[in-house]
This record gives structure tokens, C-alpha cells and sequence, in this order.
């Protein structure tokens, strides 16, 4: 079978470069090549359009309302005060007047027109973060769990992402040429403090070659008993293992191959659960990180990229051989795994002190919009706080913020700002919304089928009606919503998932483990948002008044034969059982 079209894309581009100069200087379109596409995801950013204006722009004969998403990478979700206050002025400034927090812990713009996309990307890095790796056939982002209750190994924890994100950035010089050009004519060359972008180097890539990898890859480090980063979700983690006393570090256990994208009507595509490979030490942490990332280069699927992730070249290879093929590059074995145990994969909300001190504020920011209302004027208050905090802000994986490392003597500041932009109550929420996640969906995302991230909080605002009545308002369930079967929020996680098939029409997803720990399995397929409500109430009552005592959600509705366990990916797609075909069949 031939390679995959943007195989070729990737070797005709001279290591990330492509036509984009040429593509961002010519003026008569907002929109750039479709090779040129592809490329810039390696840059961080996406080309999208207003679906929304597509058809009275169509009327009207003009071409589609092209902008761009640009997503900046943070490490770990740590971002200064000084970086807050950039991003939220680059928001303002070239973007819809809104900052996207996403679901792996970075930074989102959405309408950035192409005009102003490179001093978009130039100021950006100007705050010291960046953008490349944020997308494309490369490691992206690398996520750690905030854990501001366990400050030591918080640092230890993202540490190890910083040192990931860094070792495995791609050295081509593109980058720099493109973006960073200051139009002096010099090879631009930047050097950070601390390091974030490796030096561009020329010739092939050290770690990615020529072609880079088959699809995408995702790693994160993990905490228990929070897994809050959904570790079995990514093509690699890290859980940390601590001493007795729990104040150190002393290893991780490695996971390798989940991965929560699929197709729709396509059952060789699947989400996957990681595996546990086996144990290293903080030391042989790094080199693993370079050794999965080969053997997935090597070993990927070229031709499909529907069937390019890792976790299906695991489905092929097997464990066993894959861990072979790693520990051959390693030069040493790894170890058996050490027992842990994960309890939840949500967020703590409100105040937590550490043992400095220092507080720490972990505020809930539905879908990870912060944006001002004229009911709730959240991005003010977060630019106030930002104005005067010491501390830094951390991004969680569910979108949410915390305001972290508060000095003693700063709280009581910090806390009159949280009140008088109405920010110290945003809590006071049922534990079902609290747990809530979207992706971004329409108008902007091409992939989306349906609503998402516009949709989700009404909702939950009618499921709130069945929790009140049922006494659930603090009994955290997960729910997640996505508007295509990409699975960017995770629904495959969530004991309530909904994921797009068209218009206003969703499959829903019952199930998962509370702890990120179970896949969800399909409940019914192509519900309709008016139906939503009705379908859920009586599994919602039934909940309410059969549980066991400390059952979750996700728990119950397996034991009560709403739905099969999903223990392996590989049958997702088993045991659905079609209320509509089975009336046929009878």
C-alpha cells in the first residue's frame, strides 16, 4: 500500500518550511495551500473558518471566513503572571477576545486572520512560551497534574514534563525562520532562559528523521491518587511512585498506547486504555521518552493514518515486542511495575494550603472559556489578580485554573479580587457540572459534526433538574461532550459521554470509571438533544435509589446491565446491543 498523502507532504517540505512564506505574503487570500495546512499544525496552529457564515458567504460569493486557532505550548500547565497577562493581551488583540484553556493544559487563540498570524506567533514567543510541537506528527504538549497539595513532588513531577517537552522538540530551524524573523536579514537564532526551544540545527532530525512520526503523541505525568491528567488516555505516561512517607519521587511506572480517537461506522478504529510497560527510575526517564518515540517512528502505520497512533502499532506488535524493541534502544531492562492506585480524575476546588504555607486556589472555568459577561466578568478579574499575583497560574486537564503559590501575606488581596468579580463562588455548582468537559466544536473546528462546548452547559443545565430532584447535587459523575468521534474532551473517560454524529444528534456513552481507569461503551446512537433529558432521567433515578454505598455512577450502571464493562479498546464496539433493531428482530 502507498504511504499516506501527507508521508509525501512531510518529505517535500525541507523539514517543516514548505511554501509557507510565500503562502503568508500573498495577500489575496486568507487562507493558505492545503500542503501549507499540514505543515502549520507543526507550527501550532490550524487554518479554520466561521461555519457559522459559510452559506451567506457562499450567497454572496466570497470565499469562506478563514482564521487560524494558534495553541501554545505550557508544559506541565505553568504559566507565569507576566504570561497571563500576554496571552490575555494577545487575546484581545488578535484573536476573538477570548482565551481557550484546553483539555491538555495549554493555551488557545481562535480568529487570528493571516495578516496578523506571524506577529501573532512572534509576540508569543517574546512572553517565552511557543507554539511548535503544539500540533502535528510530533510529541505535543506534555501534561502533569498540577497538585498543588503535594508542592515537592509537584516540582519533581514537572520537572520531568519540562525536560520531556524540551528533549523532544523538533530541532528543525523553520521555526525560527518563519515566525521569529525580526526582518533584519540575520539567521535568527534563540537562546531561552531556562532553555524551552532546543538550538535549530540543520540537516535531518536527531530524534524524528526526515518524516517526523506516523500521527501525533501525547505524554503525561501523573500523580496518585489523582489522575487527573487521564493517563491511560495518552500514547505515554508517567504515574509517580513515591517513597513511604510520600514526600519523594522515587520512579515511574511507564504506560504506553492509549489514545482516544475513532471513526464512526469504522470498528477497526477504536479508543484504547494504555497499557503498564513496566518501571524506570527518575534518571532513565528521558532516554525512555526517546526510546517509545523511535520505536513508534519506526514501527508506525505510514499508510493509514487512521491506524498511525500508537496504540494501535502496540495492537499489532504486542506489548511484549514493544517493550523489546524500547528496551533494545535503552540498553537495560526495565522493571516490573510498583503498586498505586488512582481514586479520581477530577479537580479539587476552592482553597488548599501547602506545607509552606502558601494557598492555592483552584477556580472552575466551564470548557475553559475565560471570557467577560456582562453577568460574569471572568477574563477582568483573572487580569486584575494577574496584575498583582506572585505566584504562577496552572492549567488543569479539565480546563479549569489555578491560581497557585500565594504567599500568606498576599491572600487576603488575592481573595477580595476572587470576590469582587464574583470568582471566590464559582464552585458553588452541582458536582455534575464541576465535572463537566467540551471541546471547542462549531463555529470554528472542521471536524465538528455537532455542537459542543455551546451546547454542553444547557445541557447539564437540564440533567441539573434530574440531579436536584434525585439528591445528587454533590455526588460527582464525569460528563464529557465532544462534537466529533475525536475524542479531544476525553468522553470515552466519562461515565456520561456524548459525542457528535450530526446536527443536534449525538451517540451517548455509559459507563467509564470514575477514576479514568474504564472506557465508557455506546448506550444508545443518534439521540436527539430534545431526547437527551428523557433517555438519562430513569438511569439517573435508577442510580439514586439503587446504589451501593460509595458506588459510582459508571459503576452501577454495568452492574445494573445498563451497558457491558469496555475493559479493551479492541471491543469498544462490542456488545451494543440496538433498542431500535432488536424491536425489528422481534
Amino acid at each position: 500500500m502507498a504511504q499516506s498523502k501527507n508521508e509525501g507532504i512531510k518529505d517535500a517540505s525541507n523539514y517543516l518550511r514548505g511554501t509557507l512564506l510565500e503562502g503568508l505574503a500573498d495577500t489575496s487570500t486568507g487562507a493558505l495551500s492545503k500542503d501549507d495546512q499540514q505543515l502549520t499544525k507543526f507550527h501550532g496552529i490550524y487554518q479554520q473558518d466561521d461555519r457559522d457564515l459559510r452559506k451567506e458567504r457562499r450567497l454572496a460569493k466570497l470565499e469562506p471566513a478563514y482564521s487560524f486557532m494558534i495553541r501554545v505550548r505550557v508544559p506541565g500547565g505553568v504559566a507565569t503572571s507576566a504570561q497571563w497577562l500576554e496571552m490575555d493581551r494577545l487575546a484581545q488583540t488578535y484573536a476573538n477576545d477570548a482565551l481557550k484553556l484546553t483539555t491538555r493544559q495549554a493555551f488557545q487563540f481562535h480568529g487570528v486572520i493571516k495578516t496578523e498570524l506571524k506577529k501573532t506567533i512572534y509576540e508569543i514567543n517574546q512572553s517565552l512560551l511557543d507554539t511548535v510541537a503544539a500540533c502535528g506528527d510530533v510529541n505535543r504538549n506534555v501534561m502533569c497534574n498540577p497538585n498543588p497539595y503535594q508542592s515537592k513532588v509537584h516540582e519533581a513531577a514537572q520537572d520531568l514534563a519540562t525536560a520531556i517537552s524540551n528533549h523532544l522538540t523538533p530541532r528543525t530551524g523553520a521555526y525560527h525562520e518563519i515566525w521569529l524573523d525580526d526582518g533584519s536579514g540575520e539567521k535568527v537564532k534563540v537562546t531561552y532562559d531556562p532553555p524551552i526551544l532546543g538550538e535549530p540545527e540543520e540537516g535531518e532530525e536527531p530524534i524524528y528523521g526526515k518524516h517526523y512520526l506516523p500521527r501525533k503523541f501525547k505524554i503525561v505525568v501523573a500523580v496518585p491518587p489523582s489522575n487527573d491528567v487521564d493517563i491511560y488516555a495518552h500514547d505515554l505516561g508517567y504515574i509517580a511512585i513515591l517513597d513511604d512517607v510520600g514526600e519523594n519521587i522515587v520512579g515511574y511506572n511507564v504506560t504506553v498506547g492509549g489514545g482516544m480517537g475513532m471513526s464512526h461506522g469504522k470498528e477497526e478504529t477504536f479508543p484504547r486504555l494504555a497499557d503498564v510497560m513496566g518501571f524506570c527510575t527518575p534518571e532513565q526517564a528521558l532516554a525512555v521518552s526517546e526510546a517509545v518515540v523511535k520505536v513508534q517512528r519506526d514501527n508506525g502505520n505510514r499508510e493509514d493514518r487512521a491506524n498511525a497512533r500508537l496504540k494501535y502499532t502496540i495492537e499489532r506488535m504486542g506489548l511484549d515486542g514493544f517493550r523489546e524493541e524500547c528496551e533494545k534502544l535503552l540498553g537495560f531492562k526495565l522493571e516490573e511495575p510498583r503498586p498505586f492506585e488512582f481514586e479520581h480524575n477530577g479537580d479539587r476546588y476552592g482553597w488548599v494550603e501547602d506545607h509552606r504555607g502558601h494557598s492555592h486556589f483552584t477556580l472552575f472555568v466551564e470548557n475553559g472559556r475565560v471570557l467577560d459577561t456582562d453577568q460574569y466578568p471572568l477574563m477582568t478579574g483573572l487580569r486584575e489578580i494577574a496584575k498583582v499575583h506572585q505566584g504562577d497560574f496552572r492549567l488543569t486537564a479539565n480546563q479549569n485554573l489555578i491560581i497557585a503559590n500565594i504567599a500568606p501575606e498576599a491572600k487576603a488581596g488575592i481573595t477580595a479580587l476572587l470576590e469582587k468579580y464574583s470568582m471566590i463562588d464559582a464552585h458553588e455548582r452541582t458536582a455534575l457540572r464541576l465535572n463537566s468537559m467540551a471541546c471547542v466544536a462549531l463555529p470554528t473546528c472542521g471536524l465538528a459534526l455537532a455542537e459542543s462546548q455551546r451546547y454542553l452547559p444547557d445541557l447539564i443545565t437540564e440533567l441539573d433538574e434530574v440531579i436536584e430532584e434525585c439528591g445528587l447535587r454533590h455526588d460527582a459523575i464525569t460528563i464529557r461532550m465532544t462534537g466529533c468521534p475525536n475524542g479531544c474532551a476525553r468522553p470515552y473517560l466519562a461515565e456520561i459521554g456524548f459525542v457528535g454524529r450530526k446536527p443536534n444528534t449525538y451517540n451517548v456513552y455509559l459507563g467509564a470509571g470514575f477514576a479514568g481507569d474504564r472506557l465508557s461503551k455506546l448506550y444508545r446512537k443518534s439521540v436527539n438533544t430534545a431526547d437527551i433529558k428523557d433517555l438519562l432521567r430513569p438511569v439517573i433515578t435508577d442510580y439514586a435509589k439503587n446504589r451501593n454505598e460509595g458506588e459510582r455512577f459508571g459503576d452501577f450502571v454495568i452492574r445494573a446491565g445498563y451497558v457491558m464493562a469496555t475493559e479493551e479498546g479492541r471491543d469498544f464496539h462490542k456488545d451494543f446491543i440496538d433498542p431500535e433493531e432488536a424491536a425489528v428482530s422481534a
